[in-house]
Formats: structure tokens, C-alpha cells, sequence
């Protein structure tokens, strides 16, 4: 049971009941089932995208970084679930809160930027092939380490900043529960960035792009990449719709009641209640990305290689062709190998 501010600002002695007593069972639940699925199958995901796969696109590099995320996150879910489990009552220091609720944010909008980087990559892969095999794999790398800066440049102010922290009836309230005036202060800029940049961009992206995208690979003849490139890209459209836009959208109709826009104590009461619902579900990514991993891993062969095993070295030779002399040999040998590495990166269209 909550009894936040007053949400009609206009009168002080009004308050809203804010109940919903489903959560200290829902959410020990579902965080429980999420961080033991979501460890065991990231931890197997990113054990296998580190091992060298015959044929590997160099974009697995945000597949890994996905997968990292994941394991961070479920990671912190102990704490929540202790935290639900003791009826909403942080026991913890205010650091471990400020960690355990920031990785709330850096797990939903690095997810929801790597699959607008995975949207960009497909799009340039299958429609520009050529355009493709000019991007080099640190290109992959330098985009990964932007995005992790940002997201520790955001994270690191709120971790830091202050505690996140509140207290009421004897119960310390964590990354919850804040007056009017926080929402109205220090939790405006984190949570309108948050909307804006860290979802309804990536996702206007995504739902606009992946089916132009889907309407363009579709007219290529059939194919097994044709049949990766469509099921990575509903997949991806499924997780974002399913998990991530019915919080945002609770999330966007709560920032509005607490700072003073929507003023009706009924409706107040329904986005309290429809936020723990959300949150619990935006935790199931962690289960879901990792089928993302499989299907677009499908059909290639898993090899792991040390890093002190020597590679085998690949000879090729030219056949057929005798009767030229050692320039022109030299010329048809570099046309073949040109075209095997086009082959090959043209094999690669079918993961991400």
C-alpha cells in the first residue's frame, strides 16, 4: 500500500489510496522465474556467440553486447525480489538502490538501441550487399562503445546524485514512491530523456523501418537468409511491442498524473496498479533475447577456438587456366579471391 502526494494539487487534504497487494507475490514470482531462465539462457547465449561460428557476421558483436546487458540485469533481481517479498520495504543501502534501479533503465534502452543498430545493420546487409562488405569490424565495436559510454554517462549522475531512496510509514520506499516535487525536480530531465531518446526514437525506428525493410526483403527470391532476415525482424518487433511499450506507456501516463496533468484519483489508482504489471513484464526480454540468439545463429557450425590454437591456413589454388602467363595469373587468382570473400559475406546475410 502506497499513499504518495496528494495528486490534486489544488487541494492538499484530498489524498489517493494507491493499492495493489497482487505485487508481493506477482513480482517475487516472475523476477524469480525471469533471473533464473534469463542467467542460465544468457550466460549459455553469450558462452556460445564468444566461440567461433563458421561464417559469423561481425554484427554478433551486438548480439554479445545484448547478451551482456541481460546477465546484468538479471543479476540485480535478488534484491528486488527480497524487496517485494518484504512487503516493499528496502533493507539495502542506498547505493545497492541506486544501482538496482538504474539497471532498470540501461537494460531497456541499450536493448532498445542495439535493436535499432541490428535494424540498421539488416537493412544495409540485405538491400546494399555491396555497401555491406565495405563496413569493417571495429565500425561495429566503435558503435558498441558509444552507446555503453551513454549509457554510464546517464546511469553514473543517478547512481550518484543523491538517494533514490524515500520514507513513509516506517518503510523504506526504493526507486518509488517520490513527492510531487521530485517529479517536478531531479526525476524531469531523466525521465523526459528517457522517453524521448531512449525509447520513442529507437522505437518510431524500428516500427517504421523493420516493415519497409520486412516489404523489401520479401520481394527477394526465396531463400534461408530471406527466411532469417523476416523472422529476426518480427521478433524484434514482437519483444519491443510486448515488452517494452506497455511500460512506456504506464510510464508516460504516471509522469503526467505526478506532475499535476491528470488529476483524477480512480485513474491515479488504475496507472499505479497497470505500473506493476508492466515492470514485471519488461523483464521477460532477458527470457527472450536469447531465442533471438538461436534463430539467427540456426544452421551455422558452433566451433570454439582458444585463443592459443593456431588457425589453419587456407590455400587456394587456380585451375583451368594454363595457358596464361604470370601477370594474367596473378590478376584471375586475385578475381577469385575477391569473389570467394564476396561469396562469403554474402553467406553472412542470414544472421544479423
Amino acid at each position: 500500500m502506497e499513499r504518495p502526494a496528494n495528486v490534486t494539487p489544488a487541494n492538499a487534504s484530498s489524498e489517493c489510496l494507491l493499492q495493489a497487494d497482487f505485487q508481493y507475490s506477482v513480482f517475487p514470482a516472475v523476477y524469480s522465474t525471469v533471473f533464473v531462465l534469463g542467467l542460465l539462457e544468457n550466460m549459455a547465449a553469450f558462452y556460445l556467440l564468444t566461440c567461433k561460428t563458421a561464417g559469423a557476421p561481425r554484427s554478433f558483436v551486438y548480439l554479445i553486447n545484448l547478451a551482456v546487458v541481460d546477465t546484468m540485469f538479471v543479476c540485480v533481481l535478488p534484491f528486488r525480489v527480497h524487496y517485494h517479498l518484504n512487503r516493499n520495504d528496502w533493507v539495502f543501502s542506498d547505493l545497492a538502490c541506486a544501482v538496482t534501479g538504474s539497471m532498470y533503465f540501461v537494460n531497456i534502452y541499450l536493448s532498445m538501441a542495439f535493436f535499432t543498430c541490428i535494424c540498421v545493420d539488416r537493412y544495409v546487409a540485405v538491400l546494399h550487399p555491396f555497401t555491406y562488405i565495405r563496413i569493417k569490424g571495429v565500425h561495429y565495436g566503435i558503435v558498441s562503445a558509444l552507446l555503453w559510454g551513454v549509457a554510464v554517462g546517464v546511469a553514473l549522475p543517478l547512481v550518484l546524485g543523491g538517494p533514490l531512496t524515500s520514507h513513509k510509514s516506517n518503510r523504506t520506499a526504493c526507486f518509488e514512491s517520490f513527492g510531487a516535487g521530485s517529479w517536478r525536480g531531479r526525476m524531469v530531465p531523466y525521465n523526459v530523456c528517457a522517453l524521448v531518446f531512449g525509447f520513442a526514437i529507437p522505437f518510431v525506428v524500428i516500427l517504421v523501418s523493420y516493415p519497409l525493410i520486412a516489404r523489401r526483403i520479401s520481394r527477394i527470391p526465396r531463400s534461408a537468409r530471406k527466411r532469417k532476415a523476416l523472422g529476426t525482424i518480427y521478433l524484434i518487433l514482437l519483444i519491443c511491442i510486448t515488452c517494452f511499450l506497455p511500460y512506456h506507456l504506464t510510464h508516460l501516463l504516471h509522469f503526467l498524473m505526478r506532475a499535476g496533468l491528470i488529476q483524477n484519483c480512480r485513474f491515479a489508482t488504475f496507472i499505479y496498479q497497470m505500473r506493476r504489471v508492466t515492470l514485471a513484464l519488461v523483464s521477460f526480454n532477458c527470457c527472450l533475447n536469447p531465442i533471438l540468439y538461436y534463430f539467427t545463429s540456426a544452421g551455422k557450425r558452433w566451433r570454439c577456438q582458444l585463443p592459443f590454437q593456431t588457425r589453419a591456413t587456407k590455400v587456394y589454388t587456380i585451375s583451368g587456366r594454363r595457358n596464361c602467363r604470370l601477370p594474367c595469373a596473378r590478376q584471375v587468382q586475385q578475381l577469385d579471391v575477391d569473389e570467394l570473400k564476396l561469396s562469403r559475406r554474402l553467406q553472412q546475410l542470414g544472421g544479423p
